[in-house]
């Protein structure tokens, strides 16, 4: 990239990314309703895991990111409740802000499990931050884009400008892809968190921003989309949200990490064949409109449980995986942006991807 600014900015990522940020995790305060049916089996022997013979621990640590589509339908549907009620672990959900975040979070073990993007999770991956991946929620479509002033039509126009975007991020990623591939340089490219972009763009100190939604719907409502991370996907350049869990947590603890995944796809069923209900529980827990939860919901493309363990997605335990592809091709990008010093292996990132939970989901 020509721009020093945005180097210089970009290589001091991976430095922030270990930092463990005070105060970036916020408990969670909702209501769940009672009537959820997630199929967990209920444990004849309470407390401890059936299948590792691990006592359970007093409390599962759920890291979800703002405005997560996925997360908002499970708090609304009362999935975690259930899951309380059938395991007897306590859950305790952790608001953040990005991916960035979320990793600060595992690095200073504050976190067992989390759903996050591809871009800050091949950081982590790479950096050995112990968590590995089990399921994939969505990959990006247009609920991350570009929303810049009405005054800016074409690439070229981006000139001089100053974006911002969440450091670390899917859209930080998607971002640099596509300004490297229009060859422009000269963009003052700033690392603000959505909610500081939305006030940013409120008084007129930014041109655009690439975020998600519901703060990237804000910014499109008085000004328009540039490109989106459907535009980049078709060019190979992918993003996606993730599931994660710490490995050893994991591996203590399968039966627990097993039933998280299962939310994962009780939340996708409710998406996929129950869409008045996703609607409504996007309205209620992230007080958006009924429109910008339909189009929040049609911004990503959701993958069904059938499809994870395919070549293309997570890939069955011993086969390819295009997930860990995706991962590395990630990484290697962040090396040319100075964010890491070298990528791995693929047979690394392929170590990283664990697709043992949905298995045993797909074969009850």
């Amino acid at each position: 990239m020509k721009n020093t600014k945005k180097k210089l900015a970009a290589i001091a990522i991976f430095g922030l990314t270990l930092q463990v940020l005070t105060g970036c995790g916020k408990t969670a305060q909702v209501e769940q309703t009672a009537d959820a049916e997630v199929n967990i089996e209920a444990q004849s022997n309470l407390g401890v895991d059936p299948i590792s013979g691990e006592k359970y621990p007093d409390e599962i640590k759920i890291a979800i990111l703002n405005g997560s589509s996925i997360d908002a339908i499970a708090i609304a549907e009362g999935f975690y409740s259930e899951f309380e009620a059938n395991t007897g672990v306590k859950t305790t959900v952790l608001y953040f802000e990005s991916g960035r975040d979320v990793n600060n979070a595992y690095a200073s073990a504050s976190v067992d499990v989390a759903t996050f993007g591809s871009s800050p999770i091949s950081l982590g991956t790479t950096n050995e931050l112990g968590y590995e991946v089990v399921y994939i929620n969505a990959t990006i479509g247009t609920a991350e884009s570009l929303a810049v002033s009405s005054d800016i039509k074409t690439p070229e126009d981006l000139s001089g400008k100053v974006i911002a975007t969440p450091f670390a991020s899917t859209s930080h990623y998607s971002l640099l892809n596509y300004l490297e591939q229009q060859g422009i340089g000269d963009v003052d490219v700033i690392d603000l968190q959505p909610q500081d972009i939305l006030a940013a763009w409120q008084r007129g100190d930014i041109d655009g921003a690439y975020v998600w939604t519901p703060v990237l719907g804000e910014i499109e409502a008085t000004g328009n989309v540039l490109v989106s991370s459907a535009d980049l996907a078709e060019d190979g350049i992918i993003t996606a949200d993730l599931t994660t869990a710490n490995k050893e947590f994991a591996k203590k603890y399968p039966t627990l990490v097993t039933g998280f995944v299962e939310i994962q796809t009780k939340a996708y069923d409710i998406i996929a064949n129950k869409r008045d209900v996703a609607v409504k529980d996007l309205v209620a827990n992230l007080q958006i409109s009924e429109e910008e939860a339909n189009n929040q919901l049609d911004g990503s493309v959701w993958i069904a449980p059938s499809e994870q363990v395919s070549e293309r997605f997570l890939g069955k335990t011993g086969e390819k995986s295009g997930l860990a592809e995706t991962i590395k091709k990630t990484a290697e990008f962040h090396v040319t942006q100075g964010n890491l010093d070298s990528a791995k292996e693929l047979d690394f990132y392929r170590a990283d991807v664990d697709s043992t939970f949905i298995e045993n989901i797909l074969n009850k």
